[in-house]
């Protein structure tokens, strides 16, 4: 059985939007399927709010993590929303290879199927 490969993008801010996020990509490496988490838009904003102990969402976040499939931020989104120093500190790569943007393109020649939050 070949396996799925599935590429997250997640486009908005709201903590409770991305908790979908966050446990479907923990869902999918957990059944042994390949899930890549790539935040773009105001999604990017969580990352320095998830990487507070005392957020809601940073047990899940530091989960996702320390199991590599927090994949990468939008280059020019933390860019514009001041939060890639942030981002740097936590280790997450950026991606730009769109204009700035990570490219859906990309990852659909490499097989993965795109899904949007």
């Amino acid at each position: 059985m070949n396996q799925q490969k599935t590429a997250i993008f997640a486009f908005r801010g709201d903590p409770m939007c991305f908790i979908h996020v966050l446990l479907n990509g923990i869902d999918l490496f957990e059944r042994g399927q390949e899930g890549l988490i790539i935040l773009e838009g105001e999604a990017v904003t969580l990352i320095p709010e998830m990487a507070k102990p005392g957020h809601a969402l940073s047990t899940l976040y530091q989960k996702a993590k320390s199991l590599g499939i927090v994949h990468a931020a939008c280059k020019a989104c933390a860019i514009k929303l001041k939060v890639d120093k942030e981002i740097e500190k936590e280790g997450i790569p950026f991606l730009g290879d769109m204009s700035g943007h990570p490219s859906m393109g990309s990852f659909m020649e490499k097989g993965y199927q795109i899904i949007t939050f």
